[in-house]
């Protein structure tokens, strides 16, 4: 067992399961060798690197020498010893600190301490409260006969003589209801100013103390770091190797052991194992198969790698899924047969993507990563996130500064998550650089479009009257990448399901595509047209209320009727269907109600057409404060221009602009106000479009991740996926 465990350890392959102790006569195995021991010198390793906050990046690792145990008990007396004085110093700061805080009240009263107490007739009382509160409740006080009162800052003295039938807490009774403090006076016959001034001096002294011992503890640092990192490599992967065999099946002269590793590596195994015991260990690929969500195989194919080590035969296949299944129904595990999984559990993942998409994973993973049995959406996401982000920004000046951003997280951080954070961000930015030339936009101006497209880009947020039509037609847009978006997630969604046969696969998503497919081939049809927005037949149909004229003016009345209400009734019937197999007579009310979710979910997307208006509104608005607006034209034709080169007001005196009428000034804009108003123009440009640039992130950002999570990966995706932890092995998540 002990060359088994090392041999496995030094290749990092195999990602061990787990036995859960059912089999007879088969017990879960015990820690070999010193494991007590070494895990104890692993706990105290631990914690000698936390108490000088070592860490693994800090220094390499140094091989242990003999007599290194030795040398490990002085280290820890050493630091131990400093731990405990520092410990002592700051408890003893701390009460110094308290003091000091507690005398400064009375500091501030300026009366002696020793006149503070000491006297049997009258009682005395220091805090912190309202004067005239505290002289109207004890001159309406019974329990008083007579005060006075000192004051100096906040800070209120009260010397009081009981009344004769008064007792001992006079004071404190009269004072009932009023917010007031009470300082404790502290026991010292010293002055206020002298007591402070030494406790002052015993406190610098201690911070002295404090300095040579982190001193001293940075030298051992120094010194010992490479071999207390040293001593936890190896005493870790003594600990790995002695605890083993607790999952480990066992009896007194045979052990089971099993585990899941990449296909490509079995080879590799089988050599390495059987060079280091030969004939004295059986080593059998089980399976090699598709999992379901519960964990058991679902298509496995046969294995026969013949030769040493590997079984003589494959068990076939529905054999071989019969058998399992009856394991699992038996606990999990049996010795049952050659090619039968034994500890039955779910494969751990591997997430293999191309590199650009390895980012993308950090998202997918904040809710969970994918299961085995389950498309890896990995990929879409890089596909679609920033595509939706840099559409509903689309600024060549914000996305210039959102790839910065990104870049420099990703070039100057080491974490894992701080890079993947700054690789989305170049993806945002890159996007949000490309549709900002489309609609000819930096930093909310139009000199992009000018300078590019002669003044007609080839996109227009639809902000001002002229392009209102540009507007609607986002609205139509959001609608199609929202339809598009969805029924990718079904098509995952049916491919996830098939392990339990086409029907239910179609039942639980097929049918919603079709009654979703179906409703908006409808909707987008000319049937009952009346009761439909015009821009669904106008904006991509022909002459001037079309944005773009690609001569779509809506699917044809027959469309509507001989195909989406079809679709949509075949769809609606099936789900409902569905939904009675799994609730019963419920099931009919609960299919009803959700069968909306097709409408809802697709004008979810509408946010996006939302989102490109509302931060092209706040860039106008902070542009508009600075350099001031003049519109030229009127009515549903009129043209917003920035004052860039001339005055609004200039150009109304002038009356045109390229031959246009210009009929009012939205705002003169502070540009134009004088050197004053300038300057305030420059902070709130610049304050503005900080803003703009935050709220992107928190308004496209978020939005485009609630498409992707809420609607998206409601289709299809559970997660819940294990990460592949190879015995021995160092994987991150990032290289998997």
């Amino acid at each position: 067992m002990p060359t088994v465990i090392e041999t496995i350890h030094e290749l990092g392959l195999v990602h061990l399961s787990d036995y859960d102790g059912s089999w007879d006569a088969f017990d879960n195995g015990n820690p070999i060798g010193r494991a007590d021991e070494s895990s104890e010198k692993l706990v105290t390793v631990r914690a000698l690197e936390s108490t000088l906050d070592l860490s693994a990046d800090e220094a390499e690792p140094k091989a242990l020498e003999e007599g290194w145990e030795q040398r490990l008990e002085e280290i820890r007396t050493r630091i131990n010893e400093l731990d405990d004085r520092r410990t002592e110093i700051n408890d003893e700061l701390r009460q110094i600190n308290e003091k000091i805080d507690g005398i400064a009240p009375f500091a501030e009263l300026g009366i002696d301490l020793d006149l503070l107490s000491g006297y049997e007739t009258v009682d005395v009382l220091v805090g912190e409260g309202s004067l005239d509160e505290v002289e109207t409740a004890l001159d309406t006080s019974d329990d008083v006969r007579a005060y006075e009162t000192f004051t100096g800052g906040d800070v209120v003295a009260i010397v009081a003589a009981p009344a004769e039938d008064g007792d001992e807490n006079s004071i404190d009774e009269a004072l009932v209801g009023v917010e007031f403090t009470r300082h404790e006076i502290p026991e010292t016959d010293q002055s206020p100013t002298d007591y402070v001034s030494d406790l002052e001096s015993r406190k610098r002294d201690l911070e002295s103390q404090l300095d040579d011992i982190d001193a001293e503890l940075e030298e051992i640092r120094r010194a010992e770091g490479p071999f207390l990192l040293g001593a936890e490599q190896e005493l870790t992967v003594e600990v790995q190797q002695a605890e083993a065999p607790l999952q480990f099946a066992t009896t007194d002269h045979a052990f089971v052991a099993e585990g899941w590793l990449p296909t490509e590596e079995y080879d590799r195994l089988v050599a390495a194992l059987n060079d280091a015991v030969g004939d004295s260990l059986e080593i059998e690929e089980l399976v090699r198969a598709d999992y379901n969500d519960e964990g058991y195989p679902t298509r496995t194919e046969e294995v026969d790698h013949g030769g040493p080590g590997g079984p003589d035969e494959a068990t076939d296949e529905e054999e071989r899924e019969v058998a399992t299944q009856e394991v699992a129904a038996d606990g999990g595990t049996t010795a049952g047969s050659t090619g039968v999984v034994t500890m039955v559990d779910e494969p751990p993942v591997i997430q293999d993507n191309v590199g650009p998409a390895k980012p993308f994973e950090f998202l997918l993973r904040l809710i969970d990563r994918p299961r085995y049995s389950e498309l890896d959406p990995t990929v879409v996401l890089l596909l679609t996130f920033p595509a939706f982000y840099g559409f509903m920004l689309g600024d060549l000046g914000y996305g210039i500064l959102y790839t910065i951003a990104g870049y420099t997280l990703y070039s100057r951080f080491d974490e894992d998550i701080v890079r993947s954070l700054g690789a989305i961000g170049i993806w945002a930015g890159g996007f949000t650089m490309l549709f900002g030339i489309l609609y000819g936009e930096i930093f909310g101006l139009h000199v992009l479009g000018e300078i590019l497209f002669d003044g007609s880009p080839p996109l227009h947020k639809g902000l001002q009257p002229v392009y209102a039509k540009y507007g609607q037609t986002w609205l139509l847009v959001s609608v199609l990448l929202g339809l598009a978006h969805l029924t990718v997630g079904y098509i995952f969604g049916f491919i996830n399901d098939l392990d339990h046969g086409v029907t239910d696969a179609y039942l639980e998503n097929g049918s919603w595509a079709l009654l979703m497919i179906g409703v908006w081939v409808w909707i987008l049809s000319r049937h009952a047209e009346g009761v439909k927005p015009d821009f669904l037949f106008t904006s991509f149909g022909t002459g001037s209320e079309a944005a773009y004229e690609f001569g779509f003016t809506g699917f044809a009345t027959e469309v509507g009727i001989m195909v989406g209400l079809p679709l949509a009734g075949i769809g609606l019937v099936t789900m409902i269907y569905g939904e009675v197999k799994h609730y019963g007579v419920l099931g009919i009310i609960i299919g009803g109600l959700e069968s909306f979710n097709v409408l809802g979910d697709v004008l979810s997307y509408l946010r996006i057409a939302a989102v490109i208006l509302a931060k092209a509104g706040m860039a106008f608005v902070v542009n508009m404060l600075f350099f001031g607006v003049y519109v030229v034209g009127e009515g549903e034709h009129a043209e917003w221009h920035f004052g860039t080169s001339h005055a609004p007001q200039e150009m109304l005196e002038k009356g045109t602009y390229h031959g246009h009428e210009v009929t009012e000034v939205m705002f003169g804009g502070l540009l134009h106000g004088g050197i004053g108003m300038a300057i305030l123009g420059v902070f709130i440009l610049v304050l503005g479009h900080i803003v703009v640039l935050l709220l992107g992130i928190t308004s496209a950002g978020l939005q485009g991740i609630r498409l992707e999570y809420v609607e998206f990966f409601n289709k299809f995706y559970e997660g819940g996926g294990r990460v592949f932890e190879p015995f021995g092995g160092i994987r991150s998540d990032d290289e998997n």
